[in-house]
């Protein structure tokens, strides 16, 4: 119980901030056929009731195959595309056409004692896509293989500003009638680009992003989506076919996009309501930033230095002396969370200045975040002519001597701070000397 109440403090910002947000998500036909979109209809009545506006997309392509060869014919693929001829084209009109109406059976379940109890989602489906052929690819000719030419939203956001949750087949429409087989992945990700959604989610059969020793990479830039498809040639299908297009959007808009698993029961909602998720998320720049702090950062400092002055690790501050001195600090903030601190206090009588309140949050420290604040402050210093950093610690000796400061004492600190000096807590002085920056 107690992990509970943990989680959803923890959910509480996420529940605010994404109240309104447009969230696109994009789901195979694996997801239905399989029976999962039950259990995924529950995590989308939960969405809809925090006011997410939602777009889903979904695909069919098992379904498709299945009926094709149910007439006796051969699914035909060029480079991951179908090839759609008219025999295929009146296969896939069917099979979508079933997975929609499956979804949106699921959708409009209501029953007592169940998490769809009360739910009174309001599909909306159409015309939305207006698609154009592909043409001629290598030699082969794509026929009724179409792509997004463009997204209604002006209809799409009507509906969604309506209270409906609005699916999106694979079907695309020319303005000359005729009807194309458009693939998953370019609906969706032209969907959020145009509607310029705030999330891109694309649910398929794998954990993530992986690297070649088989662990997840929780976060990717869109510069660092293109070098892992450059240098990793031998990944899994899904991933050359959704990150590519994950990159795309959110150079083109979209907030942030994910690549999650349909396998995970609960995976949109631990995506979605965790700090750390539980695929790969990819933005347009880095999630992570140094910077100077500002009155607002006042609480958030707190709740993340407070465990550590409760241990005795730091001197007690409190609110009013923090927000005194805020323009002495700088801090680490990664997706809006601050999960490092550090301050610098100048003695400029001393050419010196003193380093305090060096912290990173516990579930960061082993990436080197604690010597990027000691850099950065070490710059800081430099600028404004300190010759010597101190810091007074009683606990981590040994992670400054391994950064170049070596230990004196009492004697060795500016008078203002040696007559501040509480010699009841016994604090440890080390001291660098900053080399002039090249």
């Amino acid at each position: 119980m107690h992990d509970f109440v943990e989680w959803f403090r923890q959910a509480a910002p996420y529940i605010h901030a994404f109240r309104g947000r447009t969230f696109v998500i994009a789901l195979g036909g694996e997801v239905v056929r399989d029976g999962k979109f039950a259990t995924l209809t529950h995590d989308i009545n939960l969405l809809t009731s925090l006011g997410v506006r939602l777009v889903v997309v979904h695909g069919a392509r098992p379904q498709i195959d299945a009926r094709i060869v149910e007439k006796g014919l051969t699914p035909q693929y060029l480079h991951g595309l179908r090839v759609t001829d008219a025999e295929t084209l009146t296969c896939v009109i069917q099979a979508v056409g079933q997975v929609r109406v499956e979804i949106e059976s699921w959708l409009s379940m209501g029953l007592a004692n169940s998490p769809m109890a009360n739910a009174d989602i309001r599909v909306s489906a159409g015309n939305f896509i207006t698609a154009q052929p592909m043409g001629v690819r290598d030699g082969i000719d794509l026929q009724y293989t179409g792509e997004v030419r463009k997204v209604d939203t002006t209809a799409i956001r009507y509906r969604l500003d309506d209270g409906e949750m609005v699916l999106l087949s694979t079907l695309g429409y020319s303005p000359t009638g005729e009807v194309f087989n458009v693939p998953l992945e370019d609906v969706a990700t032209s969907a959020a680009i145009a509607l310029r959604a705030d999330k891109l989610l694309f649910l398929f059969g794998q954990d993530g992003v992986v690297d070649a020793s088989g662990e997840l990479l929780n976060e990717l830039t869109a510069l660092e989506a293109d070098q892992f498809l450059a240098e990793h040639p031998e990944a899994n299908e899904d991933i050359r076919l959704y990150l590519p297009c994950a990159a795309r959007a959110v150079r083109q808009g979209v907030s942030r996009a994910h690549l999650i698993s349909h396998h995970v029961d609960g995976s949109l909602l631990m995506e979605l309501f965790t700090h750390d998720g539980i695929g790969t998320m990819i933005s347009r720049e880095t999630l992570e930033t140094l910077r100077e702090a500002t009155i607002d950062d006042v609480g958030k400092l707190l709740a993340l230095i407070e465990p550590l002055e409760d241990q005795g690790v730091l001197v007690k501050r409190g609110r009013e002396l923090i927000e005194r001195e805020i323009y002495r600090y700088s801090v680490l903030e990664h997706d809006g969370k601050i999960i490092g601190c550090v301050a610098m206090h100048p003695f400029p009588d001393s050419q010196m200045a003193e380093m305090a309140c060096l912290v990173v949050h516990p579930d960061y420290r082993e990436q080197d975040r604690g010597e990027q604040l000691l850099k950065h402050i070490e710059q800081r210093a430099r600028g404004q002519g300190v010759k010597q950093l101190f810091v007074l610690t009683t606990r981590t000796a040994h992670w400054f001597l391994e950064r170049g400061f070596v230990q004196a004492t009492v004697d060795a600190l500016p008078m203002e701070k040696k007559e501040l000096y509480n010699y009841q807590r016994r604090s440890k002085v080390f001291i660098k000397r900053l080399a002039r920056s090249s």
